[in-house]
């Protein structure tokens, strides 16, 4: 089998549901044989392990490992689902402390054993500021680490491929922006339906509302339906972000990414934006939308500032003016 790269790649949180699903799509989409799994709980880890290797994808150098500094010593890529999931009835708010902890932790990690990693994913809630928590931690640039927001876009898409009956690829430019939670910002206009604006579609302004409506509850619908939070989409998504990273096709659907731009108004977040994942690493342009869009842009910036507040004052990371003491690439 060719492999995209021979580069260690580190899933965090592997035993679980979106991490045993990352590493079964790195490695059928050939991105490389290197891939250690780590988990704080043994029995998890070592049967996801145990499942990889049973599947016998060929000339696979798998791992796991319960250790830290094992696993991400030489690690080039990561990507981590190393958080609490969420559960019927919680937002991905009501996560905020005990996985913004993880994720400093997370990023302590990287720079004790692996300052010179490529790129790293994070998808665990709220993405935003566990995200952001890690960057802060890790003394990584910023274009080296992003969150996954994505899902959001591609939910929207699926809701808007099957109110016309299209095909979902032929659903182009459906994307959230913002925070990647309930205050998302759905951008409608530069949606195009096989071609056609959307705007020409006649979808009745009552329709769009509970299509945005339906496209924010996303998360929430999967585990009302499957009875816990979604695995496949997130997994393979993240996977995707990396893969891009690797070498592999650029990934163009909105990420996370590190803003602190005096001309957009956004300060110090970690937020979705019209983005590229390459080699380079994950790069941002401006948002283009109505009034009324960049309007809700802005309620979920001030939002995401809000958490980032919170986050500070419970001393998870320093105040903003202090960051550049973690991280001088802030």
């Amino acid at each position: 089998m060719n492999y995209l790269t021979n580069d260690k790649l580190l899933i965090v949180g592997a035993g679980g549901m979106i991490g045993s699903n990352m590493v079964q799509s790195a490695l059928m989409l050939g991105l490389t044989p290197n891939i250690c799994l780590y988990d704080i709980y043994e029995p998890g880890v070592h049967g996801v392990f145990d499942e990889m290797q049973q599947c016998a994808f060929p000339g696979a150098n798998i791992t796991y490992t319960v250790d830290a500094e094992e696993a991400f010593t030489g690690a080039k890529f990561i990507i981590s689902s190393g958080g609490a999931p969420r559960k019927e009835g919680m937002t991905r708010e009501d996560l905020l402390k005990g996985n913004c902890q993880i994720a400093a932790d997370f990023g302590e990690n990287i720079k004790k054993y692996c300052p010179s990693v490529n790129f790293v994913v994070v998808i665990f809630n709220p993405a935003d500021v566990t995200a952001l928590t890690a960057l802060i931690h890790s003394g990584l640039k910023a274009n080296q680490l992003t969150s996954l927001a994505a899902l959001d876009s591609t939910r929207l898409q699926q809701a808007l491929a099957l109110e016309f009956g299209v095909q979902q690829d032929k659903v182009t430019g459906a994307h959230t922006y913002g925070g990647h939670g309930e205050q998302m910002a759905v951008f409608a206009s530069q949606v195009k339906v096989d071609g056609k604006p959307l705007s020409e579609m006649g979808l009745s302004a009552e329709r769009w509302e509970e299509i945005k409506h339906h496209t924010v509850q996303g998360g929430s619908n999967i585990i009302k339906l499957r009875g816990r939070s979604s695995f496949q989409s997130p997994a393979y998504v993240a996977v995707k972000m990396i893969e891009a990273a690797m070498g592999g096709e650029k990934f163009t659907l909105p990420a996370g990414c590190y803003v602190n731009d005096e001309k957009l108004g956004f300060k110090n977040v970690m937020m979705a934006m019209p983005t590229t994942i390459d080699t380079t690493g994950v790069h941002y342009v401006a948002p283009q939308g109505t009034a009324d869009e960049m309007a809700s842009l802005n309620a979920s910036y001030e939002h995401l500032c809000k958490m980032r507040d919170e986050i500070v004052g419970l001393g998870i990371v320093p105040a903003v003016a202090d960051w550049k003491n973690d991280n001088a690439n802030l």
